[in-house]
């Protein structure tokens, strides 16, 4: 799939004005609306490095309407620009007159970052690719540059105007990280070193089951391992009584119909779903383990039990691919991190590796794992979306852009 969107390779970029979108979303401390993690902005340093003899014009995005760190960019500039150790001009503007003319005035190696895009009511709209290159915002944005990069992965499963509609509008092609991401999970999806082990963890059970039900039925995935509330739910659907507290939560999360569907997986593919024999629960303020068949009633699950991770951890280091997404308990307890970590260290040793990237790539950092691992991944939601065998919206946007305008 990588070889089917455009790359900077194609393109030329230098003395030309690059519309550069890009995901920098991140935490914000909501009483001084100071950035408290810059990991995204570190992700597209490479790209935005390799656009240097070119005026690159960013827009991206912080949060969205109604949430309390919904809120401008100017902070986001400062901070890309102290990463680059070049300036970043901000604009509160995105396509008015003074964003116009700002861009206009740009020089060969300038950097201006544009106002969050979702100030704009339109990009807030999940429009099909046709329908959001008609928007206003992207008729405008269009005719301020010459090239469209798209370096967001965390934003490819959204289908929204600067998403989907720059592409069907001018040329437009992958930045290096949203090459990379596409590449790496093409990679995975081929089966490129066998066995290929999915460890399945966290608490998506609906999109957890969705890639484990494509990976199996179509032969990628070899062994599923869950953990977390994804194997909770796969006890349940087997009968298990898993305890009041954690059977509350699935209803709390609405997970009915997964433990179904948890039934039907387990009817097709029960020899390749390994599901833990023991969990650690807390009682009394402790970690005490139990086997699945003699779970407390009044005792929450927190994490697999250390049967379990052995029997996992064996079957992920003996693999040639894993694809870990999710943590296997509540990791941010250090008493109930011992599966999380026993098990990102197995998958460490494998010979090719990926992590579903949100908290489970934090805690890789964390770890000190990254240099070990062969790719952890920008985009969660994304990425779940893209190893359930769907075509992503923005890598499907601009693939239509190539054929249109290469």
């Amino acid at each position: 799939m990588a070889g089917s969107i455009g790359t900077l390779d194609e393109v030329r970029w230098a003395g030309r004005t690059v519309l550069l979108r890009l995901d920098l979303n991140s935490p914000i401390d909501p009483f001084s609306n100071q950035i408290l993690d810059d990991k995204r902005f570190r992700e597209h340093i490479p790209t935005i490095e390799r656009l240097r003899d070119g005026k690159v014009v960013i827009l991206t995005h912080q949060s969205r309407p109604g949430k309390k760190d919904f809120t401008t960019l100017e902070a986001h500039a400062e901070r890309l620009g102290r990463l680059l150790r070049r300036p970043v001009r901000y604009m509160d503007d995105i396509v008015g007159s003074r964003a116009k003319e700002a861009v206009r005035t740009l020089s060969d190696g300038d950097i201006l970052m544009l106002e969050n895009v979702r100030f704009s009511a339109e990009e807030n709209l999940k429009l099909p690719a046709e329908q959001a290159v008609k928007t206003l915002l992207v008729r405008k944005l269009a005719v301020m540059g010459d090239l469209f990069v798209n370096d967001a992965f965390g934003t490819a499963h959204r289908s929204q105007p600067t998403v989907v509609g720059l592409p069907l509008a001018m040329r437009s092609v992958a930045g290096l990280l949203m090459e990379k991401e596409v590449s790496m999970l093409s990679r995975v999806l081929a089966g490129t070193q066998k066995p290929v082990t999915a460890v399945m963890g966290g608490t998506k059970v609906d999109d957890s089951i969705a890639v484990m039900a494509h990976m199996l039925d179509h032969g990628i995935a070899d062994a599923v391992v869950v953990t977390g509330v994804v194997a909770n739910v796969f006890l349940i659907a087997q009968g298990y009584d898993i305890g009041e507290p954690s059977t509350q939560l699935i209803h709390k999360l609405e997970y009915l119909k997964e433990i179904e569907l948890a039934r039907e997986l387990l009817e097709r593919h029960g020899d390749e779903i390994h599901i833990p024999t023991w969990v650690a629960v807390r009682k009394d303020g402790e970690r005490v383990e139990f086997s699945v068949d003699a779970i407390p009633r009044d005792t929450p699950v927190m994490d697999i039990g250390v049967d379990a991770i052995e029997e996992m951890a064996e079957w992920i280091r003996s693999s040639g691919t894993v694809v870990f997404n999710g943590p296997a308990g509540v990791f941010e307890e250090e008493a109930f991190a011992l599966g999380t970590v026993e098990l990102l260290n197995a998958t460490a040793q494998a010979p090719f590796s990926v992590i579903g990237g949100g908290h489970t790539g934090a805690m890789v950092e964390k770890l000190g794992l990254g240099g070990k691992i062969t790719h952890v991944s920008t985009g969660g939601g994304a990425c779940l979306e893209f190893l359930t065998g769907k075509k992503l919206p923005a890598v499907e946007a601009l693939e239509i852009s190539k054929k249109k305008f290469g």
